[in-house]
């Protein structure tokens, strides 16, 4: 029962981003425009954790679906400590939390054998709840472009990327290890500049001497849609924390994307897990950010 439960799970989040893909909808950029929400991850609201992989897909579904104003989420049992509730009618949003347990057979051996599950529980938009204290789940204040790009560079140099900027493609080389980007005049707004880096430096966290992230062995010929849609979303999530509204920086994969994520269930909570711990790697570099919370700790 529990093993086909797990199995929904999979498959039940992979038609959706499927038929969202299929009509146009990139699940990684979609409430930007398309509700008054300000350009953020989806965080807790009481924790101030954000919530990372599949969940933050899942979160920003929900606020292009529903129409939602702000990026901050609780738990039912939260809203209550918080001193408000959630209103009568509201339906949540399900989220994931990935553990481990051991099987009892395994309980006294000297190397016991743990067993991968997901479980899944239910959070609530502030914008669903009333008489929370005022300033619980408030968004951040927006920046203007012109202190944006300041951070976006800083970030940049506290990877340590070697990016070198000119000719007209933008590329990672892998075995010299160095990013390469057409220079800012090439692009039609600046901002698009720092989205291709983010993109590009997506793939220089995978290199072995960081993240080591390969996908041949899983995902065989697709193991290449499957690392540039793990960039797209590094891009994604790392813009969205710098307010930078995401856009698709590689339309032409999305044909592959979808060919992946048929032929495997399991592939988007992969490539969402992967761009989650290389947005959080890339944080890590910096003093001037927290990195993105994991999901234990977001709700």
């Amino acid at each position: 029962m529990a093993r086909t439960e797990r199995t929904d799970i999979h498959q039940t989040v992979t038609d959706r981003i499927i038929s969202e893909l299929e009509n146009g909808t990139v699940p990684w950029v979609c409430p930007w425009g398309r509700s008054n929400c300000g350009v953020a991850l989806p965080r807790n609201a009481t924790t101030g954790r954000a919530y990372s992989g599949i969940n933050i897909l899942m979160l920003w579904g929900s606020v292009e679906m529903q129409g939602f104003s702000t990026q901050k989420w609780l738990t039912f049992r939260q809203a209550l400590a918080e001193g408000g509730n959630v209103r009568k009618g509201e339906k949540g949003t399900t989220v994931f939390y990935a553990d481990r347990f051991t099987p009892k057979s395994e309980a006294g051996s000297d190397d016991p054998r743990t067993i991968p599950f997901l479980k899944r529980f239910t959070v609530f938009n502030v914008d669903q709840c009333e008489n929370l204290p005022e300033g619980v789940g408030a968004a951040p204040t927006p920046l203007p472009e012109r202190e944006i790009v300041p951070q976006a560079e800083a970030l940049m140099r506290d990877t340590g990327a070697d990016i070198r900027v000119g000719g007209d493609k933008a590329f990672y080389a892998p075995e010299p290890d160095y990013i390469r980007v057409p220079p800012q005049q090439s692009y039609f707004a600046q901002i698009d500049w720092y989205r291709t880096v983010f993109h590009e430096i997506g793939h220089w966290t995978g290199s072995e001497k960081r993240l080591a992230r390969t996908f041949g062995k899983r995902f065989g010929d697709r193991a290449y849609a499957a690392e540039e849609l793990v960039a797209e979303m590094v891009s994604a999530f790392v813009c969205a924390e710098l307010q930078i509204e995401p856009t698709v920086r590689h339309s032409d994969y999305i044909g592959s994307w979808l060919d992946l994520l048929k032929a495997d269930k399991r592939a988007i909570f992969t490539a969402a897990s992967a761009a989650s711990a290389a947005a959080e790697y890339i944080f890590n570099t910096s003093t001037r950010r927290q990195p993105i919370g994991d999901v234990a700790d977001a709700a």
